[in-house]
């Protein structure tokens, strides 16, 4: 069984870097454009849930061997062209695609292409493979695509509220019988029951469970997924969604200021505390500000907060496993 290969690096070194990594992110503007490199190997395999069933899924994968769920972010800037190697070690084709940006083409089993674009408008992205309708998304092919602007360390897009610090948060729901019916070349037959919900491809583990200090099983102890910070820490989430499930993510402790939605400005930064995010790759960029919690007295500088999302069944596992969903924590230290 291939189990997810996670790319465990500190935040150090990563500005000016193409990899988003783990966890929270600087970025230092370049002068000028660069190439980037990158290359993922479409692989598959199974990764066990909470209740023991093993699940089918493919991949974009950082080696052959890997089973990486959702493919490893990455964080460029406008102008800079990206050459991305595909390596399908499948036999069936398969593709990469970026709307209005990037589109590989086929790549069929067990061939190889490269391919390059230009990183487009400033935003956020996904990444995914629409070879066989949304089914190899669902499977597991999707990722994170980041643009950052020319000259600008701390923007969304130029004159956008500023930010420190920044991360992904990627929500994704699975139908295991959907999964197997792919696996065996067939077409889903029956209606879409997620029974499985995601966050950066993990599920959580409440207080008490042995895999609770796990950061590779835990997306409530996972750096890609914890929100770390100090009061004045403006962090810029990215938030995606390649499942079928819409939801409205929840924050505790600080609204959320609300700067884009599906790849539009709002003309209106909204400070919300739930937002609503469209299924199928559905994109919300917002900013968790780090201000003292209002109402809090005597005033509070420390403590941990939760998110979540406000759809039952998002916080559990195959309908009966609670805070075994898409939950993780913020952390103001």
């Amino acid at each position: 069984m291939k189990r997810r290969d996670f790319l465990r690096v500190g935040t150090a070194g990563l500005t000016s870097s193409v990899l988003a990594g783990v966890g929270l992110i600087s970025w230092t503007p370049r002068a000028n454009a660069a190439t980037i490199s990158k290359t993922f190997y479409i692989t598959d395999g199974f990764i066990q849930q909470v209740d023991g069933t093993n699940v089918y899924f493919r991949g974009y994968s950082n080696a052959s061997n890997a089973l990486n769920i959702p493919g490893e972010p990455m964080i460029v800037q406008q102008g800079d062209t990206i050459e991305i190697t595909l390596i399908n070690t499948l036999n069936s084709s398969h593709n990469f695609i970026i709307d209005g940006m990037a589109d590989s083409g086929i790549v069929r089993g067990g061939r190889s292409k490269t391919f390059s674009f230009t990183a487009g408008d400033p935003g956020t992205y996904m990444f995914y493979d629409n070879a066989n309708s949304n089914y190899n998304q669902l499977l597991g092919l999707h990722g994170a695509f980041a643009v950052m602007p020319q000259n600008s360390s701390n923007e969304l897009y130029p004159g956008s509220k500023t930010f420190v610090q920044q991360q992904f948060w990627f929500f994704h729901d699975i139908d295991p019988a959907w999964h197997d019916r792919l696996r065996r070349g067939r077409t889903p037959d029956t209606p879409y029951v997620p029974r499985y919900f995601t966050l950066n491809g993990l599920g959580g583990r409440p207080p008490g469970h042995p895999d609770n200090g796990d950061p590779n099983i835990n997306n409530m102890k996972d750096p890609r997924s914890t929100v770390h910070g100090s009061i004045g820490d403006r962090t810029l989430i990215r938030i995606l969604n390649s499942g079928l499930a819409s939801q409205s993510v929840h924050t505790h402790g600080n609204h959320m200021e609300w700067l884009s939605q599906n790849g539009t400005i709002r003309p209106d930064v909204w400070e919300k505390d739930c937002l609503y995010l469209d299924n199928n790759r559905g994109i919300l960029d917002v900013i968790y500000p780090f201000d003292v919690p209002p109402d809090s007295w005597p005033p509070a500088t420390h403590g941990e907060y939760p998110m979540h999302l406000h759809s039952e069944m998002s916080q559990t596992a195959a309908g009966g496993y609670y805070l075994f969903g898409a939950i993780t924590d913020i952390f103001f230290e």
